[in-house]
């Protein structure tokens, strides 16, 4: 039971688990053409809702090559975030980590580099010494970071992967899919600042030094398509040309993944073809900003009776372009009959969408939280309360 008084705002996650009405996922088809004949897996993914616009092999099992970084990514962001780590915090390389090979920032044993120069060395250079080190020192060593790679990858629903190790490079039993890569894309650009280190194309390490290290990422896309800004690219002789990009433009922003492709050029292009189709044919409608409200959520009895309803990040719906009949509206229909003990994930209600009088979509609104029953004491007060009240 928690103590009285500590609940005094709730912010209620948007489990958002869209429900397409058959007549737009029948307008959402995927190209005739395959837009990706040169790859063996690709997924083109509306980064806000999980929709994903077209597909090809997007379960199959293949190795990711330097695309494992966007999951040890995800994991440091995460690690700021809660505050265990700082990016201005020094992480001192391990002999291990050093010994690396592949792409590189060519760390040496003993040299120390910040966490947010670490992330420029992962996300543009694909430091495989970088992902390493930075593996050691949030989880003291690189069997647990892995181990913490797979745990989030679980909890992320991502089916069919298993990471060995945390840069890529070639190992046993470590592989994933187009549409698992996706989704740990989806979640790393949850992290706003993350295309600061993704979406730079050059850049310096060591600048003070009299060894000055030039990044240039291995993306070219965020030099040359516009509005791509990340996120990570992978070879191996194994994997192939692999790529997770991202872009975005007015309300849209899409993830597209590609593995085994046969050289950097047909990658990139088959990359942009996914882009141009994405942008050409569809539209994002945002219907909530973070931290917008979204009313409250009542309790009967419960520690607290009214609690807020906060958007925990930004939520929209996709539309292919030229779909809209009507108004784009939405309506909060919440559980009025909602008693305390509230448990973590029950259903308290949901958004429904309409597109003019047309049902477009509904989003189901779960309780990431407890809400505990009142004591008797308090129920008391609270009823009793006006009684004693004076003009």
């Amino acid at each position: 039971m928690r103590k009285k008084g500590l609940i005094s705002f709730i912010c209620l996650q948007l489990c958002l688990m869209l429900l397409i009405p058959a007549a737009f996922a029948e307008e959402k088809k995927a190209p005739s053409v395959d837009l990706t004949p040169n790859a063996l897996s690709a997924v083109l993914m509306d980064a806000d809702t999980g929709t994903v616009i077209a597909e090809k092999n997007k379960d199959a099992k293949l190795p990711p090559a330097s695309i494992t970084k966007i999951m040890t990514m995800l994991l440091i962001m995460e690690a700021v975030d809660k505050g265990n780590i700082k990016m201005d915090e020094k992480v001192k390389v391990s002999e291990y980590a050093a010994s690396m090979g592949g792409s590189q920032i060519f760390l040496e044993p003993g040299e120390e580099m910040t966490v947010e120069e670490m992330l420029k060395g992962i996300a543009m250079a694909s430091g495989n010494d970088a992902s390493v080190a930075m593996a050691e020192k949030i989880a003291g060593s690189e069997e647990n970071f892995v181990q913490m790679m797979n745990d989030r990858a679980q909890q992320l629903g991502m089916k069919n992967t298993h990471f060995s190790n945390c840069n890529g490079l070639p190992v046993a039993n470590h592989y994933t899919s187009a549409n698992d890569i996706a989704v740990m894309s989806r979640e790393l650009l949850k992290h706003e600042g993350i295309t600061k280190f993704t979406g730079a194309y050059q850049d310096y390490l060591r600048k003070e030094t009299a060894n000055p290290f030039w990044l240039v990422n291995t993306n070219k896309l965020v030099r040359f398509y516009s509005g791509a800004d990340g996120l990570k690219t992978g070879y191996t002789s194994e994997a192939k040309f692999c790529l997770s990009a991202t872009a975005k433009r007015e309300n849209l922003r899409v993830v597209a993944v590609v593995l085994g492709e046969p050289n950097t050029k047909t990658r990139n292009a088959e990359v942009t073809k996914l882009f141009d189709y994405a942008f050409a044919q569809f539209t994002n409608y945002p219907l909530f900003k973070s931290g917008d409200s979204l009313g409250n959520f009542t309790v009967n009895k419960g520690q607290v009776s009214t609690v807020p309803l906060v958007a925990k990040q930004n939520y929209s719906i996709l539309m292919k372009k030229g779909t809209v009949t009507g108004e784009i509206r939405h309506e909060l229909k919440l559980d009025p009959n909602l008693r305390a003990p509230i448990v973590m994930g029950q259903p308290i209600g949901k958004i429904i969408v309409y597109n003019g009088d047309n049902l477009l979509a509904e989003y189901p609104l779960e309780s990431p939280v407890a809400v505990d029953r009142a004591s008797w004491w308090k129920l008391f007060k609270r009823t009793t309360s006006h009684l004693f009240h004076t003009d």
